[in-house]
């Protein structure tokens, strides 16, 4: 359940009952909350650290999450063995190595430092069914052209049905305006010109998926899948030099399904002003000492199956032209009132300095000793490195 904002959700389900037939805007402020414990948790048939991650619901219009930090983590299985987590930056990681396995029964355990205690019920890993293939194509959708990701899969013994998939896209950017040359302030306050770094040409931008995608065979005469999870435009700069996209296909069971399914409708704009009250976001966690304890979330124990492919923006489009860039990487010169210099040629007032102290510019060509005829451009145009990162995944293959 990564990404999902679970806190913000159950302040939905509060504010349901205050927006339904309302006629007046309602400010989506709260008043008064009830705390619930927020458990995002899934294990899966990977060896590896496993992650949980526990938190507290806020207000509505809090823009931060409260961690539920000292707490006791850790998960049994049917054999009599115990998996001990320890908190770890905001979650809770295995101290050892460990995978789900067929045919065990895995329960999650969790007692706070407050005295509350939560386990989940039973669960046992879902059939193990891999991905057949991550595609991407040139295709138009909603009148837009630009390349779909598209997986597939299939089970031959209808055993898989549910599907809920994930991904992270990585991608690299080169920057359009780069010189050799770069422009600092000195000491004095005044303009010098330095060797720029190359380590400020080339960078890598990341993003993981937010939506909850899910797909069920459940009404097909086959389990066959062929999902779209991702459209990207062929406007969309992310593409413009090359792209990676790692994708994650879990096998859910139904009760997980139907979880996500709920979180899925809850998480959407128009839950909040939807007729239908959705009620509270049940999962298979509850209190073990007092019911009263509300939690919310859900043990996932799930299959996973992992693909990564790689695109050029020339491969799919050969002969057209780059999407534009992040920004208007158009050059321009600062130019100073009194010498009848703006508008014309010079579009900027007076000198760089303060724009280059705020890193909003970075020098491009032709340099003068007070700047005003040097050219500029927006600092990314110049530098990919003010919104991007210049290290290379260990990953990454050109």
């Amino acid at each position: 359940m990564k990404n999902y904002n679970l806190n913000n959700i159950l302040v939905f389900i509060l504010l349901v009952i205050l927006c339904n037939g309302c006629t007046e805007a309602y400010p989506l402020l709260t008043n008064s909350y009830e705390e619930a414990l927020v458990v995002e948790a899934t294990i899966t048939n990977e060896l590896k650290i496993q992650e949980i991650k526990l938190t507290k619901t806020g207000k509505f219009e809090d823009e931060s999450y409260l961690p539920e930090s000292g707490a006791e983590v850790f998960i049994t299985d049917d054999s009599g063995n115990q998996y001990n987590f320890k908190e770890d930056a905001e979650k809770y990681i295995s101290t050892v190595e460990f995978q789900a396995v067929p045919e065990r029964k895995y329960q999650l355990h969790i007692n706070t430092k407050d005295g509350r205690s939560f386990e989940s019920s039973p669960e046992t890993l879902t059939t193990i069914n891999p991905m057949q293939e991550v595609t991407a194509a040139v295709e138009a959708k909603d009148n837009v052209n630009g390349v779909s990701i598209r997986i597939k899969s299939y089970d031959a013994a209808h055993a898989s049905t549910y599907y809920r998939y994930e991904y992270e896209e990585t991608y690299k950017i080169v920057t359009p305006k780069w010189r050799p040359i770069k422009a600092e302030l000195s000491p004095t306050g005044s303009l010098i010109f330095l060797t720029n770094s190359p380590d400020t040409k080339v960078c890598y931008g990341s993003k993981k998926s937010t939506d909850i995608l899910l797909a069920n065979t459940n009404n097909l005469s086959e389990d066959r899948v062929d999902f779209l999870a991702r459209f990207i435009s062929n406007q969309d700069y992310i593409m413009t030099t090359r792209y990676s996209i790692l994708v994650k296909q879990y096998i859910e069971s139904l009760g997980a399904f139907n979880y996500y399914t709920t979180l899925k409708k809850l998480s959407g704009p128009e839950s909040i002003l939807s007729p239908t009250q959705p009620g509270l976001l049940l999962g298979n966690i509850q209190s073990v000492n007092n019911l009263d304890n509300k939690i919310v979330g859900y043990f996932d124990v799930a299959s996973v199956s992992t693909e990564r492919i790689y695109f050029n923006y020339a491969d799919l489009f050969p002969g057209k032209g780059a999407p534009p860039y992040v920004t208007d990487c158009q050059e321009y010169c600062y130019g100073d009132p009194e010498a009848g210099q703006v508008p014309e040629p010079c579009t900027h007032v007076k000198s760089p300095v303060d724009d280059l102290v705020l890193g909003k510019v970075t020098y491009f060509t032709g340099i003068d000793g007070a700047g005003s005829f040097s050219y500029w451009v927006n600092a990314p145009c110049g530098d990919c490195t003010t919104f991007a990162s210049n290290i290379k995944p260990t990953f990454w293959t050109d």
